[in-house]
C-alpha cells in the first residue's frame, strides 16, 4: 500500500482547519469520504473540501471499500461505539480526544483494536507540533538538568455559551463529553506531559463547580507523580476572571516556561540567562500526528499517540475528578 485513504466520521468544526485538511496535505495520504447525521451538512462538507464521497451512515463510510482507514471526529459519547464497530470491520482508527467519555471505555477500545490486531491512535497532537517536539528534546538532552518538578496552570473567563444553563455546549455537557472544560483541555495537558516524563503512577485531585451554570467541574487542583520520580501538580480554573496558560517544568539547572493553549515561544531559563523559542504552530495543527499516523500505517515509522497512552490519561483524569 502506498497510500491511506481516510473516512471522517463527525466532520464538524474540529476538521474545517485543524485536522481535515491534514489528510489531504500529508504525504501517502488521501480523504475519500466524510459522514455526518445530517446528509446536508455532509454534502456541504465534502463539495467544499473536495472530498469525493459523503455519507450520513457511520456504518455505510466503515463498510466503504474505498475506505482504508478512520477517522472520529465526534464527540466523546461516540467515540467507543463507533470504534468498535470500525475495529469489527478491520479499520484501523484514528480517534478524537479525549479517547472515551472515561477509562473503562477507553479499556474496551483498546482491547478490541489488540484483539484484531488493528492499529488505533488517539488526538493527542501536541506530541508531533514542532514547538514542543522542541521542549521534549530540551527536557531529554538536559538543558534544564535533571527534572524535579512540573506545574501547570490554566485559566480562563466562563465562556459566555455556559451562561444559559437551557443551551449549553456540548464541551459541558457530561453525557456527550464526559465533564467539562478540564476534561476537553486539561488532557491535552496530562497527555503531554506523559509524553515527556512517562506514566503518571500517583494522583490525587480535587473538583468544584463554582459557576453554578451547569453541573460539571470548572475548577480542578491536582498533585501527581510520575513513574521517572517527577513530582508535579495543576491548577485548572473556568471560571476565573482573566487568562492564564503556563506550564513550568523545574530541573537543577533551569527551567522551560510554555503555554500549551497560546501560540506564544517559550522560554529556557538557566544561569546563562533567558533564550526564548519562537516556533509558531501549522497552519493545520493535527498535520505533523496525521503525517506519524499515515507513515505508521505505511510500515515507515511510528506515531507517539496510541491507544495505550491516551487510556493513561484518561485514568488520570478519571482519579483527578474522583470517579
Amino acid at each position: 500500500m502506498k497510500q491511506i485513504r481516510w473516512g471522517i466520521l463527525g466532520c464538524g468544526e474540529v476538521t474545517e482547519v485543524k485536522s481535515g485538511p491534514g489528510f489531504q496535505r500529508a504525504d501517502g495520504s488521501q480523504l475519500v469520504a466524510v459522514m455526518r447525521r445530517n446528509g446536508e451538512l455532509a454534502r456541504d462538507y465534502a463539495q467544499r473540501h473536495g472530498v469525493p464521497r459523503w455519507y450520513d451512515s457511520a456504518q455505510a463510510l466503515i463498510d466503504a471499500p474505498e475506505v482504508d482507514a478512520v477517522y472520529i471526529a465526534t464527540p466523546p459519547n461516540a467515540h467507543q461505539p463507533l470504534a468498535l464497530l470500525c475495529a469489527a470491520a478491520g479499520k484501523p482508527c484514528y480517534v478524537e480526544k479525549p479517547m472515551a467519555l472515561n477509562h473503562a471505555e477507553s479499556l474496551i477500545m483498546q482491547q478490541a483494536f489488540a484483539h484484531r490486531q488493528l492499529p488505533l491512535f488517539v488526538a493527542y497532537y501536541r506530541r508531533a507540533m514542532p514547538r514542543f517536539r522542541q521542549i521534549r528534546e530540551r527536557v531529554l538532552d538536559g538543558s534544564i538538568g535533571a527534572v524535579r518538578y512540573v506545574n501547570l496552570q490554566l485559566h480562563q473567563p466562563q465562556a459566555p455559551e455556559e451562561l444559559d444553563a437551557a443551551s449549553l455546549p456540548w464541551r459541558v455537557n457530561p453525557v456527550l463529553s464526559g465533564g467539562g472544560r478540564f476534561v476537553d483541555m486539561g488532557s491535552h495537558q496530562l497527555d503531554f506531559l506523559d509524553y515527556l516524563f512517562g506514566p503518571i503512577v500517583d494522583v490525587n485531585g480535587h473538583a468544584a463547580c463554582h459557576s453554578g451554570t451547569h453541573g460539571v467541574e470548572d475548577t480542578v487542583s491536582a498533585s501527581f507523580r510520575f513513574a521517572s520520580g517527577v513530582l508535579g501538580s495543576g491548577a485548572w480554573c473556568f471560571a476565573a476572571g482573566d487568562k492564564l496558560d503556563r506550564c513550568e517544568i523545574i530541573g537543577d539547572k533551569g527551567r522551560i516556561v510554555f503555554s500549551t493553549f497560546d501560540d506564544q515561544p517559550f522560554s529556557l531559563i538557566t544561569a546563562a540567562g533567558e533564550e526564548r523559542f519562537d516556533i509558531p504552530n501549522p497552519a493545520h495543527v493535527q498535520q505533523p500526528l496525521i503525517q506519524t499516523v499515515v507513515n505508521a500505517l505505511l510500515g515507515r515509522g511510528e506515531c507517539p499517540s496510541t491507544g495505550e497512552s491516551a487510556a493513561r490519561t484518561d485514568a488520570v483524569i478519571d482519579r483527578i475528578l474522583g470517579r
